[in-house]
């Protein structure tokens, strides 16, 4: 046992997708990152922090509608009872994985940061048939571009394309922005431990947009208002 261990072999929990959610999550992330990136550093991101923000407040009138009785949070029946009443067509395991998954306090109730989670994974998983209508009947196309750039970021980031990102891969990033600056290695570890909620050394892309939504000031919102 080395250092040198690979992700296929390693024991470390969540270097293999431990859900079948997060595995369809991997599978989509490298059939996108296939494509490439649009994005060239992670200062054009930052730069972008404003406008993302409003957009995803534009969220929030989605979340109302799911949020039945006006409680601030989204428990599994809501959803179930939201996408049933918006003919979305995913399975019952389908939504308790992807409740689950974005319910990361495990309080029995998501929060508006957590909603946004959930989009934006129901937007990855786009070319799942399922996905596609989810995506139309919640009113996503005008949310689109947001999203298309969490993902274009994620791509970014992920320079070895194996749907995960890691610190080695956050620090090149970072680097590439700011050549030649001391601190930037200090910022990309930062950066890394805001990302790796279950710190095993690697981020996926719900972790990543946990991340992104604390970046840009949604969680720091919902806190207060709690």
């Amino acid at each position: 046992m080395g250092a040198t261990l690979g992700k296929s072999d390693s024991p470390k929990k969540g270097w293999m997708p431990e859900t079948k959610l997060e595995a369809r999550m991997v599978e989509a992330m490298q059939r996108r990152e296939s494509h490439g990136s649009s994005v060239k550093s992670f200062n054009t991101i930052i730069l972008k922090f404003p406008k993302i923000d409003e957009s995803l407040r534009k969220c929030k009138a989605i979340f109302e509608q799911f949020d039945e009785d006006s409680n601030g949070t989204i428990d599994q029946e809501e959803l179930k009872k939201s996408f049933s009443k918006l003919e979305i067509s995913f399975t019952e395991e389908e939504i308790k994985d992807l409740f689950e998954a974005c319910d990361i306090n495990e309080d029995l109730g998501m929060k508006f940061n957590e909603f946004i989670v959930l989009l934006c994974l129901v937007y990855l998983l786009k070319d799942d048939p399922a996905a596609v209508h989810a995506k139309s009947q919640i009113g996503m196309p005008n949310l689109e571009a947001t999203f298309e750039t969490l993902v274009d970021t994620f791509v970014f980031l992920d320079k070895n394309k194996d749907g995960y990102v890691s610190k080695n891969e956050m620090v090149q990033a970072i680097n590439e922005t700011t050549t030649g600056e001391r601190s930037s290695g200090r910022i990309a570890m930062k950066r890394f431990e805001e990302m790796d909620w279950d710190k095993n050394g690697m981020v996926n892309f719900k972790e990543f947009l946990f991340a992104f939504t604390s970046w840009v000031g949604i969680e720091d919102e919902e806190n207060e208002e709690a």
